[in-house]
């Protein structure tokens, strides 16, 4: 009797510990959320189209422009890059972008498209295309202006931002088409005033188009208000590397911010003999500089640098003289752009600007 009741009481107190340990490993709604961990988003089904303007059952390779229009598109893709042979990428958010090739002649090029996703995952995609550069200035290189909207960027960059860029300026440099655009056949870099303070432009051809030794012609018409200070320049294609002025200057055309109707030429380079800074500039008079357009030029070779304004000779130095040790101008070279307000050359601002205009018809490379 005793055994039975003791058997029962056994099977009572298990069956009553597993409820309990059911209850507790139920998980119920008292359980704690776990969130879940990062997502891989993969693009998938990329897809890269290439027109090239212009081409037709008589012109397979475009109609000499050199412009082609790319349309990117791809599963789960936030964002597009592309690159085009050897250029740096560029971004599109939407996967369309257009794109000139400046080489002449007819060329096989490569055209590379990368597809973001939202957790930065990332495809790829590439095709080869042959396109035909005609040039009718004959130049090696050269941007006529021909388009509309922002420059090419297979031909220019941009300097961004504020700080003085090393000559106590006082803009600040953007992107945007309030202060650099192409229309009606001419570059405009605009420089503005804003909220009292100044915004412009500064273009580039760096590690898009650098070069050594050859003709530069740049048409162009000069801004007239106190204050801005245009610059059509080369710095040496080092000098992400090496700095300024090691990797040399060439100032093709400067204009100051109270003399408009002066124009300085000048070369800057270091003086390794006594480690400072060196230059050479010499300047000509031009009544008509912000009124009409001229043509502003530099001849390079391995013995002289000359500077011209519509063809009239006002500048030369020696670069083979001995005394340049170590001279940087025997290396490549990119092309700016631009605008300042105020600094070294600016001077002081005219108190009632609100903007002005550096136009500029075309830009032209010889070599």
């Amino acid at each position: 009797m005793f055994k039975k009741i003791e058997h029962i009481t056994q099977l009572l107190v298990f069956g009553l510990f597993s409820v309990i340990m059911l209850s507790c490993s139920d998980g119920g709604d008292d359980s704690p959320d776990i969130p879940p961990g990062p997502q891989e988003i993969i693009p998938s089904n990329l897809i890269l189209n290439v027109e090239i303007i212009g081409a037709d059952a008589n012109n397979p390779n475009g109609n000499g422009s050199g412009q082609v229009r790319c349309t990117a598109t791809a599963t789960n893709a936030v964002k597009f890059g592309f690159k085009f042979d050897n250029s740096v990428e560029i971004q599109s958010q939407s996967g369309d972008i257009e794109y000139t090739f400046s080489n002449v002649g007819l060329n096989s090029y490569v055209i590379s498209v990368f597809a973001y996703s939202s957790s930065n995952n990332v495809i790829s995609s590439s095709k080869i295309v042959a396109v035909l550069v005609n040039n009718q200035s004959g130049a090696t290189w050269s941007d006529e202006f021909n388009y509309s909207g922002a420059p090419k960027p297979s031909n220019w960059t941009y300097d961004l931002g504020d700080g003085g860029w090393g000559n106590n300026e006082v803009q600040t440099y953007t992107s945007t088409n309030k202060n650099v655009i192409v229309e009606d056949g001419v570059l405009k870099i605009i420089a503005r005033a804003e909220d009292g303070e100044y915004t412009s432009a500064r273009i580039k051809s760096e590690n898009l188009y650098e070069f050594k030794y050859g003709r530069v012609e740049v048409r162009a018409k000069l801004p007239s208000s106190l204050g801005t200070w245009p610059a059509i320049w080369m710095l040496g294609a080092n000098f992400d590397t090496v700095g300024w002025s090691t990797c040399g200057e060439i100032d093709i055309m400067e204009q100051t911010g109270w003399d408009k109707n002066t124009i300085l030429g000048t070369c800057h380079w270091l003086d390794s003999a006594s480690s400072s800074n060196a230059s050479y500039g010499l300047n000509t008079v031009i009544n008509t500089a912000t009124t009409e357009f001229h043509i502003y030029s530099m001849e390079w070779d391995a013995s002289t640098i000359k500077i011209f304004v519509d063809d009239t000779q006002y500048y030369a130095i020696n670069i083979a003289n001995s005394e340049i040790q170590n001279s940087p101008f025997h290396d490549k070279f990119f092309i700016i752009l631009n605008v300042a307000m105020g600094g070294t050359l600016g001077g002081d601002i005219d108190p009632e600007f609100t903007e002005d205009t550096m136009e500029i018809d075309y830009v032209r490379v010889y070599q």
